[in-house]
């Protein structure tokens, strides 16, 4: 019996070590042989995600910084971990429910509405995301692309087993999610999908204590606003709209992904090919559970490890101490004229706009528009500034047009000198009222205001008086060819080269009257008048321009006819600020011969405004020689003040800076003539007094 048992036992010792021995084998083929002698068999999965590269500093040519980056945090999903988990739905739920709950902004681009009744929303999207969505439709059980909207949803809930009593609005939401954790799992090269960008820290702790696999966090960095000032030419990122990813898709030299952030307005948007940086490529090897495994850059078919690089510094012609005088001058200006006494011209101003320019380069100094805004509150604010009086993100520096007035008296003299019509001695009587086309009658402002005149005047002297008729005179005895070619010489109604967008204005001339005036019904509405021409002579009719093409105007009258092309761009410094990559040079758009008898007519009577003219209270005791005109435009508005404008340079000998101001409904140039005096004294370090209405300098005579 004793044996018996002792040969059970070594049968059954026998056949274990044969199990034991086949397992081992086949460990080892597992293990070694089919593993190449890796012997690591935990599943991995391998994905790719987008490291983005800081945005460039934007710098003032003091090196103030004005815009620049903070870091911040991204939620970004592995979409391998989410998915290989359990109960991915429900988890997804949660996470969008949070959301909502604590207004955690995220995105997707699903298209169809997030609202019922559900419809498609392709449109908004670029063609590779269409490509995407007709790529992925197949893949989910070959679904047709003629399907609805509504339909879509419900095969959709189906195929990704949404519960039936989850609300058509809970599902839309899980749905755009697995939509984008799809694409990125075979259907498309998309890196993993930034669910959340610059997550607040009470956001990331909320979500992160759900503890959703594969949800992880990224560094990155957004913009940030380091000066309250220049918002009208600063401008903002975003995302890129549906044309601008063909644009930016198709640069071979840069390279973007479609959820990039780019420049869309001012500056950021004018040099974004400076200012952006290219995004570096990582490979991220994980556990199922979602831990790190291993983790490098991509190459390129060169080698090169794609990491991230830095944009590049921009510096800019603005001056921020010039920017913030002219913008604190501007709005205490207004609200000055605002708090004034009913009936006092000026009261019902609307808002304004400051151009400064260097003279000998065409680089702008300061350019400012009130009202204004805080840039760096611009999107949460956005709505509320859309309702507020006198339109504050309008930039009127740029893109308002406006008459000029007595400003343009300049360009007369300059094309009445050159056509011969008079010389730096001729002089014309002021005969009160020019009645040479009687019923058309065109008044001298004294003659309307006391019925006496300027008597005998010359360039000079006209342009010290702004003696109106004077130049009716001149204007009658020349071709309006002559007038226009020396307003569009100086650049008036011309492209200003500057590298935000800006509106062109008209000259009044026969070809733009008939333009403006062509869906008229009126009889003769597109025909030339000698009245036409009369008016055009002060600044009237239909002229129209900017205040920058009426500082470039003002920089070539003191240039002597040199016209500059108007620039921000100062210099490009690489990232780490150690190389100048670029240094914008000053470019001559074009030159106007002008003669000594008209330079001297034209300069000598704009520094006679300052001597003895409508300026006269302002800048007869500066310190610096300056040479100035004083305008003031009607307009359209019925009832209303008339607009004021004030052109200068400084000095009168040999000008550095050049300054436009111009406020709408401001009653006077002269009263305009203060914000200027307040940048001439931050320029050359002058204590500037506060700004005031000057009621009682001399009027446009």
């Amino acid at each position: 019996m004793e044996r018996i048992s002792r040969l059970r036992a070594g049968i059954f010792l026998a056949i274990f070590a044969v199990i034991i021995s086949f397992f081992a084998l086949r460990l080892y083929d597992l293990q070694i042989v089919s593993t190449g002698g890796k012997v690591d068999n935990t599943k991995t999965f391998t994905t790719v995600t987008r490291v983005k590269a800081a945005r460039g500093d934007i710098l003032d040519r003091n090196g103030n910084v004005l815009v620049t980056n903070r870091a911040s945090y991204d939620l970004v999903f592995n979409h391998y971990v989410i998915l290989s988990g359990e109960g991915t739905n429900d988890k997804l739920l949660q996470l969008v429910r949070l959301c909502r709950e604590r207004d955690i902004e995220y995105f997707d681009h699903f298209p169809v509405s997030q609202e019922t009744p559900f419809t498609y929303t392709l449109e908004q999207y670029n063609s590779t995301w269409q490509g995407y969505f007709q790529a992925y439709l197949p893949e989910r059980g070959g679904i047709d692309s003629d399907i609805s909207a509504p339909l879509l949803i419900k095969k959709l809930r189906d195929s990704y087993n949404i519960p039936e009593e989850w609300s058509d609005i809970d599902a839309r939401a899980v749905i755009g999610l697995r939509y984008e954790l799809d694409l990125r799992g075979g259907i498309t090269n998309l890196p993993n999908y930034v669910f959340v960008e610059d997550a607040s820290s009470e956001a990331l702790a909320a979500i992160l204590e759900l503890n959703i696999s594969g949800l992880k966090t990224e560094a990155s960095t957004v913009r940030v606003y380091s000066t309250q000032y220049a918002a009208h030419i600063l401008g903002y990122v975003g995302a890129m709209t549906k044309d601008q990813w063909e644009y930016y898709g198709s640069l071979e030299d840069q390279k973007y992904s479609m959820d990039a952030q780019v420049g869309q307005a001012g500056f950021e948007l004018a040099f974004e090919e400076y200012l952006h940086g290219t995004d570096g490529w990582r490979v991220d090897v994980t556990y199922v559970d979602g831990t790190l495994k291993e983790q490098y850059y991509q190459k390129d078919k060169n080698g090169v490890e794609q990491k991230p690089v830095a944009g590049k510094n921009v510096e800019v012609t603005i001056d921020l101490g010039l920017q913030r005088a002219a913008e604190n001058a501007m709005q205490e200006l207004i609200n000055q004229l605002r708090a004034s006494e009913e009936g006092t011209d000026g009261k019902d101003v609307e808002g304004g706009a400051v151009v400064v320019m260097d003279t000998k380069t065409g680089r702008v100094l300061a350019c400012a528009s009130y009202p204004t805004y805080d840039p760096s509150t611009y999107f949460e604010q956005y709505n509320e500034l859309l309702e507020q009086d006198f339109d504050p993100l309008f930039n009127r520096a740029l893109q308002a047009q406006y008459p000029p007035g007595s400003t343009y008296k300049m360009s007369m003299v300059v094309a009445g000198v050159e056509s011969g019509t008079i010389g730096y001695g001729t002089y014309l009587e002021d005969k009160g009222a020019f009645t040479k086309y009687y019923p058309f009658t065109a008044n001298c402002l004294r003659w309307t205001q006391s019925h006496r005149t300027h008597g005998y005047v010359n360039g000079v002297l006209a342009l010290q008086d702004s003696c109106n008729y004077f130049f009716y005179d001149i204007a009658d005895r020349m071709s309006i060819e002559a007038i226009d070619a020396t307003a569009k010489g100086l650049g008036l109604g011309e492209a200003t080269g500057i590298e935000l967008y800006e509106k062109l204005g008209y000259r009044a001339n026969p070809e733009n009257k008939a333009l403006l005036f062509a869906n008229s019904t009126e009889a003769g509405a597109t025909s030339w008048y000698p009245a036409d021409q009369l008016m055009a002579s002060i600044g009237q009719s239909i002229n129209q321009f900017t205040p920058m093409q009426m500082c470039v105007y003002t920089n070539t009258l003191a240039n002597r006819g040199v016209r500059y092309k108007a620039t921000f761009l100062n210099r490009v410094l690489s990232s780490d600020y150690r190389e100048l990559m670029y240094e914008n040079e000053p470019v001559i758009l074009s030159k106007l011969d002008i003669s000594d008898a008209a330079y001297r007519s034209y300069s000598e009577g704009m520094r006679a405004v300052v001597t003895n003219g409508t300026a006269k209270s302002i800048f007869a005791d500066y310190p610096v020689a300056v040479a100035a005109k004083t305008g003031t435009a009607q307009h359209a508005g019925k009832d209303e003040s008339d607009h004021g404008a004030f052109v200068c340079y400084a000095p009168y000998d040999d000008p550095e800076i050049s300054i436009v101001v111009y406020g709408e409904n401001a009653g006077h140039g002269s009263t305009m003539g203060q914000i200027a005096k307040a940048i001439l004294d931050a320029y050359y370090g002058n204590s500037g007094d506060s700004v005031k209405t000057d009621a009682d300098a001399p009027a446009e005579k």
